[in-house]
Order: C-alpha cells, then sequence, then structure tokens
C-alpha cells in the first residue's frame, strides 16, 4: 500500500479514535479481500440470469417494519445481524429468537437464531432459517396428474463479529443454502461482510455491508444460479433530542440502472430508466418513534418494491411497512406488516429472550 493511501487511512482513523496497527491491518485487508473476490467469482458467471432473492428478506421485524433493509439499526436483537453481521455484540448474551414471517401466497418462513459474547470484545451467533412455498401439483407428460410436491430453501449461517473501538464494529457471516423443488436440489455458499459505527452521544449510526459474496456450489440442471451480491450503505440517526429517529439505505449500489416497467389500461409497456427514477429505487426510508429503549413504532418507505408491482396489481400500500417492538424484562416482540400486492399481505412476528438473565432468576 503505497505512503499516500497509509496517510489518508491514519488521518480518518485518527479521526474516529483508531488505534491502527499496519501490518496487521493490510494482512486483514488482504485476507478480507481474496476471501471477497473468491465467493463474488463464484456467482460472477451467472449474475444476471437468476438470483436466490429470498436472501435479500430480512429476519427481523424491525428491518422489516423500516422498509425491508436495517443495516444500521442498533438494538439488542441477534436477528437484525442477518442484515448486517456488525450489528452483533457482546451485549446480546445468550440471546435466542424465534422468527415467524407470512409471506406472500401460500409461503411461511420461520427460524431460530442464537447469539453470545466470544471474549471481551467479541460475539458469535448461529441461526437456521426455513423458507416454504407450500405445495404444487405434479403433471406426467401426457397431462395426467402424477401427484404433489413442496417447495423449500434452508440457510444455515453462522456470524463472529469484533469491537474494533468503542465505537467501530465489523462482522463476517457464512450461510450456507439448500434448495429442494420436487427433484431437484441445490447448494449454495454466500458471505455477508459488515462494519458498523455508532455514537452514542449522537444516537448516530452508520453501516456498509458487502451482502451474498458467492454463488452455488451444487447446481439445479445445467445452469448455475447466482446469488443477489448487494453493497449496502446505511445511516441512522435520532433527530435532535426527541422520540424519532430518521433511517435511510442506499442499496444494489454495485448496479446503478434498476430499470423497470409499467402497464398502461390499453396494454402497452414503457420502460423507466431516467436518472430519478433509477436514485430512488437504490433508497429505501424509514421513520421511527422511540420513546424509550423499550418500545418503538417503524414505518417504511421502499420504493423499489412499490415499482416492481406496477408490473402487476399494486395499492396505495404497495412499498409501504410499518410494525412496533416492546422489551418487557426479558423478553422482546416485534411485529410488522406490509401490503406490496392488492391481494396479498406480509406478516413477521420475531420473539426473543435472554436467557442469561432468566438464569439469573
Amino acid at each position: 500500500m503505497p505512503p499516500p493511501a497509509l496517510n489518508i487511512i491514519k488521518g480518518a482513523a485518527e479521526s474516529f479514535h483508531i488505534k491502527m496497527n499496519f501490518p496487521l491491518i493490510r494482512h486483514i485487508a488482504v485476507v478480507v479481500l481474496l476471501c471477497a473476490a473468491a465467493l463474488r467469482c463464484l456467482g460472477q458467471e451467472s449474475q444476471d440470469r437468476s438470483s436466490y432473492s429470498f436472501l435479500e428478506i430480512p429476519y427481523s421485524s424491525h428491518a422489516f417494519a423500516l422498509g425491508g433493509s436495517g443495516i444500521a439499526v442498533v438494538d439488542d436483537d441477534v436477528t437484525l445481524a442477518g442484515s448486517n453481521p456488525g450489528l452483533l455484540g457482546t451485549e446480546l448474551e445468550k440471546q435466542v429468537a424465534f422468527n415467524y414471517m407470512h409471506y406472500l401466497g401460500d409461503s411461511n418462513f420461520a427460524g431460530v437464531h442464537y447469539a453470545q459474547s466470544a471474549g471481551r470484545r467479541g460475539a458469535w451467533g448461529a441461526g437456521l432459517q426455513y423458507l416454504g412455498y407450500g405445495s404444487a401439483t405434479s403433471f406426467n407428460p401426457d397431462g395426467t396428474v402424477a401427484g404433489s410436491f413442496s417447495m423449500k430453501d434452508i440457510v444455515v449461517s453462522g456470524i463472529y463479529a469484533y469491537d474494533i473501538t468503542e465505537r467501530l464494529r465489523g462482522g463476517i457471516s457464512m450461510k450456507m443454502v439448500y434448495s429442494s423443488y420436487e427433484a431437484y436440489s441445490a447448494f449454495a455458499m454466500a458471505a455477508d461482510l459488515g462494519i458498523n459505527y455508532y455514537d452514542e452521544e449522537k444516537d448516530m449510526s452508520l453501516s456498509l455491508v458487502l451482502k451474498n459474496m458467492g454463488g452455488q456450489l451444487k447446481r439445479f440442471d445445467r445452469e448455475y444460479t447466482s446469488v443477489p451480491f448487494d453493497i449496502q450503505i446505511g445511516w441512522m440517526q435520532r433527530i435532535g433530542h426527541g422520540p424519532f429517529m430518521l433511517a435511510v439505505t442506499a442499496w444494489h449500489l454495485n448496479k446503478w440502472s434498476l430499470p423497470y416497467y409499467t402497464h398502461s389500461d390499453s396494454g402497452e409497456t414503457e420502460k423507466k430508466d431516467s436518472f430519478f427514477s433509477n436514485l430512488m429505487r437504490h433508497l429505501v426510508f424509514g421513520l421511527q418513534y422511540s420513546p424509550s429503549d423499550k418500545f418503538y413504532i417503524a414505518i417504511g418507505y421502499n420504493n423499489k418494491i412499490r415499482t416492481d408491482m406496477s408490473t402487476y396489481k399494486r395499492n396505495f400500500l404497495s412499498g409501504f411497512s410499518a410494525g412496533f417492538g416492546m422489551k418487557v424484562k426479558s423478553f422482546d416482540l416485534g411485529v410488522s406488516y406490509a401490503q406490496p400486492h392488492k391481494s396479498a399481505s406480509s406478516i413477521m412476528v420475531n420473539f426473543s429472550m435472554n436467557l442469561q438473565e432468566l438464569l439469573r432468576k
């Protein structure tokens, strides 16, 4: 690394009160970049053909309420590490969380996640997520019914995070994905790299996440299917000294052009690919009312989800989401709701408990 680059990094580090060991930083940076490049190349070849879109669905009802992306939400919630592994920390000592989501149609998702500290500044977590899409009818070549089959995805994840400084935290998540659709199955691996900077005095959080770097190791049929690689930047901050917080997330930063199509009543199709439409489809907005650390109400707006639904049926609520959360002693409850499609709603419920506090009692 050339001296000018070192000086820039050193200056930035000093501004954030980071004491850097440059030989160690160089080695860590090389390892991280090589791992990221290797995992990214696994899915690069077929990036534009297909994707594991379910990996974009959050596990946290808090994140879902804020528009579906909660990479900068600082809360004692292990499921938030599914959005950003840099949010995992020692404060989540022996926390176990359960989540359930009724998605569109017959889709039902459920999972369990656990986290605990690893030393004075580290933490680790593990999770299991099941995504079921109901059943479908299979037919023989002559058109007769052969029976029915189920469709499902299973994600097993492991997370490790470390407090670099008092304000800066980084984490990595490794995910193994098994998919089974009728007689076909596939296996993929992906990794998330995340970092979070949190200023407690200003109640301000900044995050950067590289999501879903990886690809298939076992394909369904002849072609490999990619995972939805994404670069996200998030910001969340309390407004003044009041109970409101504003959240803004920029996602899909690895690809500027995100066109979508609209259909008129006459059946004509129009492609939308202007500068403003692309800009808005890269942004997710959220507003949260949190008078204390034990209760919040949140609403979110995701313009990409709303415009994606312009090809299909949608209503006024498409793209909007809302939810609330509360903490009662050692238990946390979160509920969120969205209606992306005119005829379908999505609801997510999270329930978590702190086992360490329960054992003390």
